[in-house]
Order: C-alpha cells, then structure tokens, then sequence
C-alpha cells in the first residue's frame, strides 16, 4: 500500500515537472509540442469554416478535433491532478482557457455548431511567454507593463476627452445634415464621427452640405492628432521606464529593500533611508 503510494505521488512529481516547468528538456519538448497542437486546432476550425474545404474533408476535420480534444483533456486533469492547490489552476485565468478550450467540443454533442467557439484554443498560445522565459524577454515585458500602469490614468483622461468630442460633433452633424444625408439620430451622427475620428472611413454615410464637409474634414485631420496622442503617451512612459531599469544600482535600500532610485541618491525616496555604500 505505501510503495503504491510513494509511486503514485513520484508519478505526480513527474508529471508536475513536466507540465509546469521549462528549465528542464521535458517541459519545454512539452510546452512546444502543446503550442504544435493549439495551432494545429485552431487552423482546423478556421478552415471548417471554409466550405469547399469543410465538404470534402468533414469527417478528417472532425476526427482530428477530437484527437486533439481528447489529449487537451488528459492535459488538462494531469494538471488538476498533479498540483497540490488544484483550484488555484482552476480558477486561474490559465486554468479558464484551457477549460473552454475543451468544453465547445463535447457541448456539440448536444448543440450543433458549438464546436466553432474552439477558436478559443488561441488563447491558450500565450503560454509562450512561459517558454520564452529569457531575462532580457522578462525585462522588456516587465518595462512595457510599468509604462502601461504608468500611463493608464492619462490614457483614460484622453478617451473620456475623445468621447466627449464624439458626442457633441456627432449632434453636430445631426442637427447640420438631416436624415436625408443619413444622419438620422444623434446615434448615427456619432457613429459616423467615430468612424470617420479613427480614419476608417467606411462610406456608409457622409455629409453632403459644404458646411457638414467642412466639419468632416476638421474630423479627418482631428483624427491623425488623436491616434498619435496615445502613442506618445506610452512612449514617454517607456523611456522613463527604461531609465530606471538602465540606473538601478546593485545594493537595494537597506531600509525598504526597493532599488529603484537613482545611482547617485543619498537618501531613499520611499522611506527616506540613508544610502551610504
């Protein structure tokens, strides 16, 4: 009884190394062969879509789902299974995807047509950042979330800015063109104005007066200065971002432990601990 136990817990042991890990030949050989079959899948539905291909090769397309649906559920409870808090995978935004990415398939059985929303499995490709765990790849991405927090209120500030303006041309439009040109809510004037603000420009509806031309072409130009605001934005950030990473010394604060200050600081800006080296 004990030497069934001591080797189901070493196959758990394995199996938690092999599916959770990276350092080692297995995980990777593991991850890269799981991310093989996540393309795999998702090209298969993408090309079930396609009719002429769907109508010859159906019955080739639905088995090889299976298949593959089939290893993603062994996956799946190996993973519950040779974890010690399974309901942190569970309901870990991992653990999520890769539920759903199994569940469509089986709610066929049931519900004809289901099978489409395995196009989920997409998702389940951003476990490459765990593959590619490389420090200079974790120092970009950690560089890239610290501008994005940084600049999060200032992006907010500028879309609430950028709803306002939507709103008031779109009534503007509205109230100068008439429903004879289209316009025939305020609702439809702003849609025209959001369309026309991000230099999409579908064509569906446009101004006909010259004063309602006017406005449209203030729009047009309004709209390369509002894509480039953002852009700037996060940028500034970014370069901020990196200088800190660039001038962070090698002894962290004896106080609070932070290492983002200034190489020359004397003082620490959190806690106000002395530096001296």
């Amino acid at each position: 009884m004990i030497n069934r136990k001591s080797k189901y817990e070493l196959l758990k042991q394995r199996a938690y190394i092999i599916i959770y890990g990276t350092s080692t030949k297995a995980g990777r050989l593991f991850d890269l062969v799981l991310l093989g079959l996540i393309l795999l899948s998702v090209l298969l539905v993408m090309m079930e879509t396609v009719a002429t291909f769907n109508l010859k090769y159906h019955s080739e397309l639905v088995f090889l789902e299976w298949i593959i649906t089939f290893f993603f559920t062994i996956e799946y409870v190996m993973r519950i299974i040779s974890i010690q808090k399974p309901w942190r995978y569970i309901f870990s935004f991992y653990g999520i995807i890769d539920f759903l990415s199994i569940f469509p398939m089986y709610l066929s059985l049931v519900l004809v047509g289901s099978n489409v929303f395995t196009v989920v499995r997409a998702l389940r490709l951003l476990r490459l950042f765990k593959i590619l765990n490389h420090p200079q790849f974790n120092s970009q991405s950690v560089q890239l979330k610290r501008a994005i927090n940084a600049s999060r209120g200032k992006i907010i500030v500028f879309i609430y800015f950028v709803l306002i303006i939507t709103i008031l041309i779109g009534s503007i439009m509205y109230v100068v063109e008439g429903s004879e040109s289209g316009f025939t809510s305020i609702p439809a004037g702003i849609y025209w104005t959001i369309v026309t603000l991000t230099t999409v420009g579908y064509g569906d509806i446009s101004p006909v007066t010259p004063l309602g031309q006017f406005i449209a072409s203030f729009v047009m130009i309004l709209g390369y200065g509002i894509i480039a605001v953002p852009t700037g934005i996060v940028t500034a950030e970014i370069a901020k971002s990196h200088q800190k990473l660039t001038s962070h010394p090698e002894t962290p604060c004896p106080g609070c432990g932070t290492d983002d200050y200034p190489e020359n600081s004397n003082f620490c800006h959190k806690c106000g601990h002395s530096l001296d080296k």
